[in-house]
């Protein structure tokens, strides 16, 4: 018998709703579908000009985020930086991000190697204030 998984991203749960952050942002978080170990794919899908209400940091964890469709604003610490279609940015431990969509949204694949449970993520409501 194979031993691999298959999953289509776009349905697996969507937890923005549950969360509080639907309808301006879409977020799937792949991990547990495809019995992933020691590496984690999600996909977002942001609304345009909508601010996640959060920045995240991982105490242990670097991150990938790569944009697949439109563009986006991501704070990394103090730095602003605009992304655009298949642009990848590499975020390393401990560094706090949020993210922004761009004037048509944006759809970003991130990529991690989660630590126990993703118990090493801090969140901080309200982080990004212009």
């Amino acid at each position: 018998m194979a031993d691999y998984t298959v999953v289509n991203l776009k349905q697996v749960e969507d937890m923005a709703p549950k969360l509080g952050y639907s309808p301006g942002l879409e977020s799937r978080f792949a991990r547990v579908p495809l019995g992933l170990e020691r590496s984690g794919v999600s996909y977002f899908r942001i609304a345009p000009s909508f601010r996640l209400p959060f920045g995240h940091r991982h105490e242990e964890q670097e991150e990938i985020y790569l944009v697949v469709r439109g563009s986006v604003r991501v704070k990394l610490d103090d730095d602003v930086v605009e992304l655009r279609e298949w642009d990848a940015v590499r975020i390393p431990r401990g560094m706090m991000r949020s993210f922004e969509g761009g004037p048509d949204g944006a759809e970003l694949i991130a990529f991690g190697a989660p630590s126990d449970g993703n118990r090493d993520v801090e969140m901080v409501r309200d982080w990004w204030t212009d």
